[in-house]
Formats: C-alpha cells, sequence, structure tokens
C-alpha cells in the first residue's frame, strides 16, 4: 500500500508564520549583535508574558514585573560582559525575593518558586544564545565578535565562503539548523508512520517521529562538523546532534506539561496557526546551554 501523505498538508496561516518566524530567525541569527540582543529580548519579553499568565491560572501570584525587567538586564550583561552573566543570575534571583517579602500579601513558596523558574527558564537560559551569537572562539572562549555593521552587527561579503564565516554565526547557524531538522522530521514522519503515543503529557508525539527527529538532528549536524572541520568530526557531529535532538524534545514536553498542568491547549494566540511564542521556541530553551558548552569546553579539549 503506498504511504498516505494526506495528513501532511498545514493550513495557510500556519505556513505563512513559519515562513515570517524563519526569516526573523534568519534575520537576527545573520546579523548577530544588539540586533540578535534585541531579537532575544522581544521573545524573551513575550514568552514570558504567556509563562505568567500560565502561572496566574494555577491561581499563584509570581512577581512578574520584577522578573521581566531582572530577565533584560541578563540578556543586556550577556551581550556587554557575558562572564559576568552567571554571577548576575542569583543577583537577580534575589532581588526577586526582596520584593515579594515586602508586598502587601504574604508571598507564598508557589510565589517565589514561580517567580525563579521564571527567570531561570524565561531569563537565564535563553541568554546563552546571545552569550553564543555575540561572540566565542571555539579555541579560546568567549571573544568580541567578528563586526562591520554599526551596534556590533555583521554582515557577510561574500556568501560563497561560509567558512570564512565568524565561528559565533556558523555555529548558531548550525543548532538552530538542527533544532529544525528534528522539528521537521518528528512531525512529517510522526504524521506518516507515527503509532506509538511517546508520552501522555502530549498524545500526538510518537515514538517513531521522535526517533526520526532525533536522526534529522543528527545528520545535519554531521554535515555542519564535517564542513567546519571538527576534531573527530564523525564523533563530534553525532553527539551534538544527539543531544540537540533529545534536549529540545524533552523542551517541547515540559512545556507541554506546563500547559496540561494549567489547562490549556497553546501558551498563547500571538502566532496564527501555531499558538504562543512559547509553543514555537520551547525546543530553543534548554539547548541554548547545552551547544554552548559543547563549542566552548568541549571541542577545545579535543583539538
Amino acid at each position: 500500500m503506498p504511504p498516505n501523505f494526506s495528513g501532511l498538508t498545514m493550513p495557510w496561516p500556519r505556513i505563512v508564520s513559519a515562513i515570517f518566524a524563519i526569516a526573523f530567525a534568519l534575520g537576527i541569527i545573520i546579523v548577530g549583535g544588539w540586533y540578535f540582543t534585541l531579537g532575544i529580548g522581544v521573545i524573551v519579553f513575550l514568552g514570558q508574558l504567556e509563562y505568567f499568565r500560565l502561572v496566574r491560572a494555577k491561581g499563584i501570584e509570581p512577581a512578574a514585573k520584577t522578573t521581566l525587567v531582572v530577565s533584560q538586564l541578563l540578556l543586556l550583561t550577556a551581550t556587554m560582559a557575558a562572564p559576568l552573566t552567571d554571577a548576575m543570575f542569583p543577583l537577580a534571583g534575589a532581588l526577586i525575593c526582596f520584593y515579594l517579602l515586602f508586598q502587601p500579601k504574604m508571598a507564598t513558596i508557589a510565589d517565589i518558586s514561580t517567580s525563579i523558574l521564571g527567570l531561570f527558564y524565561g531569563g537565564y537560559l535563553p541568554s546563552y544564545w546571545i552569550r553564543l551569537r555575540v561572540g566565542f572562539s571555539p579555541e579560546s572562549g568567549p571573544v568580541a565578535m567578528a563586526s562591520n555593521l554599526p551596534l556590533m552587527g555583521y554582515w557577510p561579503e561574500s556568501w560563497m565562503e561560509p567558512k570564512l564565516f565568524p565561528a559565533a554565526l556558523t555555529v548558531t547557524f548550525l543548532a538552530f539548523g538542527c533544532i529544525w531538522a528534528a522539528d521537521i522530521g518528528a512531525y512529517i514522519m510522526g504524521k506518516w508512520l507515527g503509532k506509538t503515543i511517546l508520552s501522555l503529557i502530549s498524545p500526538k508525539k510518537t515514538v517513531e517521529g521522535s526517533f526520526f527527529g532525533i536522526l534529522g538532528s543528527i545528520a545535519v549536524a554531521e554535515v555542519g562538523a564535517w564542513y567546519l572541520d571538527w576534531p573527530y568530526w564523525q564523533l563530534t557531529g553525532l553527539i551534538l546532534g544527539l543531544l540537540i535532538g533529545i534536549v529540545s524534545l524533552l523542551g517541547d514536553l515540559t512545556e507541554s506539561m506546563m500547559k496540561r498542568d494549567a489547562g490549556v491547549k497553546d501558551s498563547g494566540q500571538l502566532i496564527p496557526g501555531h499558538g504562543g511564542i512559547l509553543d514555537r521556541t520551547d525546543s530553543y530553551v534548554f539547548t541554548a546551554p547545552l551547544v554552548y558548552y559543547f563549542v566552548t569546553l568541549l571541542l577545545p579539549w579535543l583539538r
């Protein structure tokens, strides 16, 4: 029996939204600098608004405004002085707790914990994308990024020689490519072959789709590792692709778990056909520090 692809059709709003989202992502990745920080900052702000709506649906009163502000400060720190971002995180958490101390209504453990989770999940972890794209060297760690535009921006002088692009650009693009391959592979193969439910948290996800999604991530990582001349490229590409494929899936399930607990289908309705910002960025949250430390710790050690 020939395969049935009828279930793979997508509504036009979803297609158009995906095109705009990809164009936006490619734009800020390529240009980098403060443009990338601004793009990530907008995504973080909108994503945290959705997160706090989920929290309030449970009757919890987090320190939303304070968390929104200190999260943006984390992103600014990651851009201007990346090594200080880790020091800023506990200070930002302390500010949130101090704010809750002086509220008319005594804060609960749930108020405090959801606020700190909002900072960690919605601010600190995304800051690793900025640390990665704003500039790093696989040999020596964070450095000033190559720039030929105002505000630390960059535009390739020649598109025919990608190997001459800054390492920050190529690695960030490779990481996003692995996530995209994992999402597309899981969606297409899950629709076509998926039969076994992966988790009750997200019944539409299947073991078969997840398997091919991880394979897609590995395939892109292998090609990238070979093209970028990574040491032991077969092994390093396999490891990176496997890690991104698995962790992006776990990030998706984590967001699904929060939505299920809040009793909603989507985190929001901002993106036609896709739901909210969290619905589209959940695969990226936990992968950011993983990719950063992979290229700043593991690759230099292998060289």
